[in-house]
């Protein structure tokens, strides 16, 4: 009875090995994107990032539908605004000009319907906001900056559009989250968690 079964568990394992090599997928994407952050409150300080535009590096594999991964890279302007309130009721505001680049690892997951690939990710990866200057001019002198470096979550959805073999589209939404970074010693970090919501387009070249 037992070697009845042999040929319907050979199918099935010939299915699901077909399955992977149709879904499997390994690329490397470019993207442009917008970065919108929040402002928070803490310790006495508001800070306030600017808005900007960034750009993401983007190589994934893809091995089935639920298995999948990603390494990337993005790099944006991150200026960062300052506004406190002293004990003797003065307003103290700066601004310390940045950048900020990012490192993550995602997992993703994804279903491939025709030319289409709708995908969802989660993953994490380390934030370095790095001053553009060494030193913040104010009143009374120049004071120093410092690099900021953050663990930062990251989620996100989009969707891969196939126009060619090996050329398409992605459209995508990544959030980040992390804490706001502390740049100068003129003005304490709200400490505070912020959000940075990054809507993309950019293109994936199938490798």
């Amino acid at each position: 009875m037992q070697a009845k079964w042999i040929p319907a568990i050979l199918l099935a394992l010939g299915l699901v090995a077909l399955s992977s090599a149709a879904t499997a997928q390994t690329d490397l994407a470019a993207s442009l994107y917008g970065a919108f952050s929040q402002a928070t409150n803490g310790n006495g300080t508001v800070q306030s990032p600017a808005n900007a535009a960034g750009g993401l590096l983007e190589l994934r594999h893809i091995a089935n539908p639920l298995i999948g991964y990603e390494a990337t890279y993005s790099f944006n302007r991150a200026n960062q605004s300052y506004s406190s309130v002293t004990p003797s009721s003065f307003v103290r505001a700066g601004s310390v000009p940045a950048n900020a680049h990012e490192v993550t690892g995602d997992w993703v997951v994804s279903v491939k319907l025709a030319n289409l690939r709708p995908f969802a990710l989660a993953g994490g990866g380390v934030l370095f906001a790095v001053p553009s200057n060494g030193q913040v001019p104010t009143s009374a002198g120049s004071v120093l900056t410092s690099t900021s470096k953050q663990g930062v979550f990251v989620y996100g959805a989009g969707l891969d559009w196939g126009l060619l073999p090996h050329l398409g589209v992605r459209l995508q939404y990544r959030g980040n989250l992390y804490k706001a970074p502390n740049l100068t010693g003129l003005f304490t970090s709200t400490g505070a968690f912020t959000h940075t919501a990054e809507p993309m387009i950019g293109i994936f070249l199938r490798l």
